[in-house]
């Protein structure tokens, strides 16, 4: 019989889980959710201030986030034919935030100065102390620090990097490691949850009827939808290209603006339309729905560009590493499908030196913490990999707010 562990990505908006054969690293399924703890907030800082503020909130988001993990788990096991109760192991991997909601351990560190996880190290447990059923031993990932958890380890762990590496996880916590020597500079941007869909008027997680790509041919505008259905909404990944598409023909402005429609000269002119008071781009008219980019969206993925921008910079600055030293960059996130380079160059996180140097690795931190059961050293590989991490803070640092003001407009095209 295979040896068969549990390996859990705990994301701020989506969680994703598998079921492996440890014995060989083997995938035997996966699934996906959104985190039900959203309701209480988009991002870890909403989500903290929420439960800082409220014993029983606090608790309805640990049983929340208990029970829907649980779920997956025996979704898993349906899915494969195998019985639960054989499941012996689990990892689970998560910014801070998460993982102490789902420890139950107080907040009060992490919301205030010196925002410090209270363990650094890695947990062990029984599946009981999650409220589950089931034999599973459990293993939650070490937290280097500030906001910088278990995922960025796992990611780390399973992307294996070179010298002169930057890593990006780009989701709602976003998440920033560069690589020097021995020492790995790490630091977390509170970049929201737009790159994943969230946050943004027609967004949606990359299920069918979310629209995948966007592309502007000539006069034409040329979408694709998971399942070749009707479109629902559309994924982060595609939101983020059709931003960057709007840029190159000039109807998004580098100052974020979405051009009247008497100031575009093409016929996607036509595609131009009020909203809220605002101007919006159709992407999708039917008799039940408007998908649409709109001005607040295009707002949502500024910011959220400028904060991880602004964290590369820094820690650039701190490893004495630039931009244009770096030797490969390694781009993971829950966008929906691959996050090219050449988008995130237009929009302003890359520089043209790192368009050609970029790999996207899907599933980053799912994909490490499978590695780090399938290692079976009990977890010593991930716990020394930590011990590298210098924690980079951000938050109320001069330089970061100065270096995200500067980042706020796309690059003049």
């Amino acid at each position: 019989m295979p040896k068969l562990a549990l390996a859990i990505d705990l994301g701020t908006t989506t969680l994703a889980a598998s079921l492996v054969d440890d014995s060989t690293g083997q995938r035997l399924a996966m699934t996906g959710a959104m985190n039900p703890q959203r309701r209480f907030g988009a991002d870890v800082i909403s989500r903290l201030d929420a439960a800082v503020n409220s014993e029983a909130i606090q608790r309805e988001m640990t049983s929340l986030i208990r029970a829907e993990l649980l779920r997956m788990a025996h979704e898993l096991c349906r899915q494969t034919g195998i019985a639960w109760r054989d499941v012996r192991q689990a990892a689970i991997a998560g910014n801070p935030t998460m993982q102490h909601l789902l420890l139950g351990l107080p907040l009060k560190s992490l919301a205030f100065p010196p925002y410090r996880p209270l363990r650094t190290t890695g947990t062990v447990l029984k599946a009981v102390d999650l409220e589950w059923d089931g034999n599973a031993d459990i293993y939650v990932f070490p937290m280097p620090g500030g906001f910088v958890g278990g995922d960025t380890v796992a990611f780390i762990h399973g992307a294996e990097p070179d010298d002169s590496t930057l890593c990006l996880d780009m989701g709602t916590n976003g998440e920033l490691a560069l690589i020097s020597g021995d020492k790995i500079w790490a630091t977390s941007a509170a970049a929201g949850p737009a790159f994943e869909g969230g946050n943004l008027s027609c967004g949606m997680v990359a299920l069918p009827g979310a629209i995948n790509s966007v592309r502007v041919d000539g006069d034409r505008l040329r979408l694709q939808v998971i399942g070749n259905g009707q479109p629902l909404g559309i994924c982060g990944s595609a939101a983020i290209e059709a931003i960057a598409e709007l840029l190159r023909c000039g109807i998004i402005e580098s100052n974020g603006r979405l051009r009247d429609a008497s100031q575009i000269s093409s016929n996607l002119a036509s595609r131009i339309i009020s909203h809220n008071g605002a101007n919006a781009f159709a992407l999708h008219r039917d008799a039940q729905r408007h998908i649409l980019i709109t001005q607040d969206d295009i707002r949502q993925v500024q910011l959220a560009k400028s904060a991880i921008r602004a964290g590369i910079e820094v820690l650039a600055e701190r490893s004495r590493i630039q931009c244009r030293a770096l030797k490969n960059v390694i781009l993971t996130g829950s966008f929906g499908a691959v996050l090219r380079a050449d988008w995130l160059k237009t929009i302003g996180v890359f520089d043209e030196s790192m368009i050609h140097i970029t790999r996207f690795t899907p599933e980053g931190a799912l994909a490490g913490t499978e590695m780090a059961l399938a290692r079976d050293d009990n977890f010593s590989t991930v716990e020394e990999l930590a011990q590298r991490f210098r924690v980079v803070p951000l938050s109320g640092t001069p330089v970061f707010e100065t270096k995200f003001i500067q980042n706020i407009d796309f690059p003049h095209s």
